[in-house]
């Protein structure tokens, strides 16, 4: 029973995104925190990588969760928060890119790829043709492979 319960309790643990928020770092305002955590979930940690800073505990994710709190706190709003990271660190900090001159192709390079792909598959799929029964018999074998045919088919209605 402990193992089933141990078992259960490691399950729920690993089913949880872990929050690496600590106590120390949160605002005493709800609403600048709820703020603030929606900012950081769209901010990538730099060294994890594909994670974002509110599920790191990377020092530097730390260091960026507390200087967007300081950011707001000081009166900026979100998409200024945003800007002021993606300007001291690149866009590469935000989770989902933005739309513009030098990401467009990111954006449409997935889309163009199965597109050309469907449709290479659509031309080679209409350029195979069955090959027709008899095209390449002479006279001789069409007319044993009809006697034949004939022959088959007179069997079937015997039968």
């Amino acid at each position: 029973m402990k193992r089933v319960l141990a078992c259960l309790a490691l399950m729920l643990a690993l089913v949880f995104p872990a929050m690496a928020v600590s106590p120390d770092e949160m605002l005493s305002d709800p609403a600048l925190e709820q703020r603030a955590r929606a900012i950081s979930s769209g901010l990538r940690c730099l060294v994890c990588q594909n994670q974002s800073i509110d599920d790191s505990d990377a020092d530097l994710a730390r260091d960026l969760r507390i200087l967007v709190r300081e950011r707001l706190v000081a009166g900026d709003s979100d998409a200024e928060v945003q800007q002021y990271l993606v300007d001291r660190y690149g866009e590469y900090v935000l989770l989902n890119p933005r739309l513009n001159e030098h990401t467009w192709i990111l954006w449409i390079a997935a889309p163009a790829l199965l597109i050309a792909g469907l449709g290479g598959i659509w031309v080679a799929s209409r350029r195979q043709s069955p090959p027709q029964a008899g095209d390449d018999l002479s006279d001789e074998e069409k007319r044993v492979l009809a006697e034949l045919s004939q022959t088959q088919a007179g069997k079937a209605d015997r039968a």
